[in-house]
């Protein structure tokens, strides 16, 4: 089940990351920390209603970011940052629940929030060493757009995605 968080979630959410972050930092994905993402960010997500979760057997074990707010450096693969899109941060499974399909159920909300809100264009970045992302995006329709650098995460690279929606 896909739904939107709630401050309940909070803890849950921390502990996912805690589970999270050592994984990543073990195959060199350097992007997420102790520091980074934290209870501030997930409470400001579910504030602004754009922290959505997935559930399985009673636990929480995904979570997206589902938003509007594209980083500045994201003009530098060519987009035009004038064209409102769907951004998806903050993409996270549980490793216990990793090959089930979460992440993509994920995106999928995501999809679904750009067409209720009649936004035709979909992007999400990376870290160049998410090897898992890299495999997902393209396999949901995602073209790669190029290689940034993100002033809030100094010394990282990041590949972007853009999926644009076929309007009806």
């Amino acid at each position: 089940m896909i739904r939107l968080a709630i401050l309940d979630d909070i803890p849950a959410i921390l502990q996912l990351i805690r589970r999270v972050v050592p994984l990543m930092r073990v195959t060199g994905n350097l992007q997420w920390d102790d520091q980074y993402p934290n209870a501030a960010v997930f409470e400001k997500d579910i504030a602004q209603n754009q922290l959505w979760v997935a559930e399985f057997d009673h636990q929480l074990v995904g979570l997206a970011a589902i938003t509007t707010d594209q980083e500045p450096e994201y003009a530098e693969v060519g987009w035009d940052l004038t064209e409102t899109a769907v951004v998806v941060h903050r993409l996270a499974v549980d490793p216990a629940v990793r090959g089930r399909g979460i992440a993509a159920q994920l995106m999928n909300q995501a999809e679904e929030v750009a067409r209720q809100r009649g936004i035709s264009v979909l992007r999400i970045d990376t870290n160049t060493q998410n090897e898992a992302t890299q495999r997902l995006f393209p396999k949901l329709g995602y073209q790669f757009a190029g290689e940034i650098g993100l002033s809030f995460r100094p010394g990282l690279r990041f590949y972007c995605y853009e999926k644009r929606l076929v309007t009806t």
